[in-house]
């Protein structure tokens, strides 16, 4: 009979059921007595009964160890019920039936309890279990999205997130978490605001409060308003021994409870019956004020400057204003001024702005300079405000100069032999049209441009590009042969006395192809099918430290060193 036990683990229940015969529905007598004698050695011998269990139950079901709690989760003479599971775990059940949660999803509805929790493997076996990294929190029906996607689980899932008191009590569940933003997040607002936290918030970060609109406010944010920032009409203190910002309940009937009232209060409260929302300085009115019905009606710029920049005490204190100096100084410095008197600014300025000059070209060509060329395009600051100084940066209309180098730098001093531009004169070989359109005879030197020399600026060969600033120029005495400006691609394998003479195999329109090069003239002239071969198939490319070229020296002519 152990035998048989051991091979039928199970419930005892059904284990009887089928040693026993029935005929008839009635047990026999025999049948009876054996019946009785094995239930006794059972309850009287554990090591028996460890025969028929398949095993410990895991520590949460301990209580239900022995024989008479099987059918507490097993029908008799059949396997575990989800309805017997459900019985206990009330709070699943509930959830099920609300179809709320991961136990309603399609990846789990419909399945067998046992089928993710099976049991009797021992103490310390650990009946929930899954891969956390692979398991998908959508089927939970609260989807982890921007900063809930980068949590750890337990970083959500706290006793004290936990909002069921009954299921708060498990020593570890993640079950009974709330989908409120509050049940795991501080109310930073202290109860002032909704709970309904995704009104003005998104998942990606608490702040900035991506989804909030002012226009929803009851102080629609207008004008200047627009550009404040938020903490400087929603402080943040101290209240309830936490940071907290205010946002409900401020006043706003006028401007005072956030603006200062520089006028202490001799204009009433209603600001804006001369200022408005766009900016402080610019008034609509002192009570409807028209100041065109004064002997100074506001034009162009004056329009814009506040009151008490020309009303400096009173507003009706009288003023001068019969010459522009009576309010501006004269910032040339007295250079227009004859006999004592400086001239009218209208001549050359406007209202709208004294950077704004009238004065016309036609009338600076009346001048001792007349502008030609790009001139004509040069702003008045490049000539007229030069820097004398660390202290003299005035405008300067007297006296400037008339030559290139009274204004422009002359780089090529020291690098260019004088008899190229006599007395430093840059027309010699520009205009006043484009700096860079340069018109130099370089037959006048011992290089004439031919080729594709002819399509190159001074720059590509007289500066140097790996040195900065003017000091990498080289005019004179610059060596005429090919690699003083082209690097030796051949690694000095054409050189001969020290001197690599390119023009043996090219020629000046292109370094490629090497049009004078005639393979005949070599040590191994091509003929049969060596005339089809390509350069590259005999010539290959080597490595010496760090220098890459194409060998084209080659020392041996076997048919072995090429052929295998």
């Amino acid at each position: 009979m152990r035998g048989t036990l051991t091979r039928n683990p199970g419930c005892i229940f059904e284990t009887f059921a089928a040693l026993l015969p029935v005929k008839s529905g009635v047990m026999s007598l025999r049948s009876f007595c054996y019946f009785s004698v094995i239930l006794i050695a059972i309850l009287a011998n554990y090591p028996m009964y460890a025969q028929i269990s398949p095993g410990d139950l895991a520590k949460v079901h301990t209580h239900l160890e022995g024989i008479s709690n099987c059918t507490q989760c097993h029908i008799l003479g059949k396997k575990v019920s989800n309805q017997k599971c459900l019985d206990c775990h009330t709070e699943l059940k509930t959830r099920i039936a609300q179809q709320k949660g991961y136990h309603s999803s399609i990846e789990v509805k419909g399945k067998e309890c046992a089928s993710c929790h099976s049991d009797h493997h021992g103490v310390n076996f650990q009946i929930l279990r899954f891969a956390k990294e692979k398991f998908n929190h959508n089927l939970t029906g609260f989807n982890l999205t921007g900063a809930h996607s980068k949590k750890l689980c337990v970083d959500c899932h706290k006793p004290e997130h936990i909002t069921d008191q009954k299921i708060k009590k498990k020593k570890f569940t993640y079950l009974g978490l709330g989908q409120a933003c509050l049940t795991c997040h501080e109310d930073y607002h202290q109860q002032t605001l909704a709970a309904t936290c995704n009104d003005c918030h998104d998942n990606e970060a608490f702040k900035p409060a991506k989804k909030f609109d002012h226009v929803r406010a009851k102080f629609q944010l207008t004008g200047r308003h627009q550009q404040v920032a938020c903490n400087l009409c929603h402080k943040v203190e101290m209240n309830n021994g936490k940071k907290f910002q205010e946002f409900k309940g401020l006043k706003f009937d006028n401007c005072t409870p956030c603006h200062k009232d520089v006028h202490n209060n001799k204009f009433g409260q209603n600001c804006a019956q001369c200022h408005t929302g766009q900016s402080f300085s610019i008034i609509t009115g002192v009570q409807n004020f028209d100041h065109s019905k004064t002997d100074f009606k506001l034009e162009g710029r004056h329009q814009k400057v506040v009151c008490n920049a020309c009303h400096k005490t009173k507003l009706t204190n009288a003023l001068k204003f019969a010459n522009c100096t009576d309010c501006h100084a004269d910032y040339h410095k007295k250079q227009f001024e004859k006999q004592g008197v400086s001239p009218d600014c209208s001549k050359c300025h406007t209202l709208n702005g004294f950077n704004e000059s009238t004065y016309t070209i036609e009338q600076h060509n009346a001048g001792v300079f007349p502008l030609k060329g790009a001139h004509l395009a040069t702003p008045c600051f490049a000539c007229h405000k030069k820097v004398i100084s660390k202290t003299d940066t005035n405008w300067h209309f007297r006296e400037v100069g008339k030559r290139c180098v009274d204004c422009h730098k002359n780089i090529h001093q020291t690098f260019i032999s004088e008899k190229y531009y006599p007395d430093s004169s840059c027309e010699s070989c520009h205009n006043e049209t484009r700096w860079s359109n340069v018109n130099f005879d370089h037959k006048k030197t011992n290089f004439e441009l031919t080729g594709a020399h002819s399509k190159k600026t001074c720059r590509d060969c007289h500066f140097n590009k790996e040195k900065q600033g003017y000091a990498n120029q080289h005019f004179s005495g610059l060596p005429a042969n090919c690699t003083n400006c082209h690097k030796d691609i051949h690694a000095n394998q054409f050189e001969v006395k020290g001197v690599t003479d390119c023009l043996r195999c090219h020629d000046l329109d292109a370094f490629k192809p090497a049009s004078k090069f005639d393979h005949s003239k070599t040590l191994f002239p091509l003929d049969g099918k060596h005339k089809n071969v390509a350069c590259i198939k005999c010539h290959k490319v080597k490595q010496d430290q760090e220098i890459s070229f194409v060998l084209y020296k080659i020392k041996e002519f076997k048919c072995e060193n090429c052929h295998h």
